[in-house]
């Protein structure tokens, strides 16, 4: 599981990435680390930060179950950091989305999908 695993997840990463810029967004990080923990994607359209969850599975059902309150805490609390250490995007919308990868489909994108 382990090895498959990731490679699957940094495939699905790349193909998150590459829905995001067709879409008009700027990369502005990828696999952001934190003590919190890491944030897949962050980025930029306009004046919104999006911290983007990408989940690869077979279903999006599947995918967005994958994200418990605990990993949306935690990602929430990575993105707060981010922030912190980012005071130009201080007046920015934060948002947090999830892009599902699933085998034989084009990648989804559900923007706003929790607050906190």
């Amino acid at each position: 599981m382990g090895q498959t695993s990731y490679k699957k997840g940094l495939w699905a990463e790349k193909a998150a990435i590459i829905l995001l810029r067709l879409k008009g967004y700027r990369i502005l990080e990828h696999r952001y680390k934190t003590p919190y923990g890491e944030v897949d994607v962050i980025a930029r359209r306009g004046k919104t930060i999006a911290f983007v969850e990408v989940k690869a599975r077979k279903s999006k059902q599947d995918a967005l179950e994958a994200i418990s309150p605990k990993a949306q805490k935690r990602i929430y609390d990575a993105a707060a950091l981010y922030l912190s250490e980012h005071t130009e995007y201080s007046v920015f919308e934060m948002r947090f989305d999830v892009i599902s990868v699933m085998p034989g489909q084009l990648p989804i994108h559900d923007q706003d999908m929790w607050r906190i």
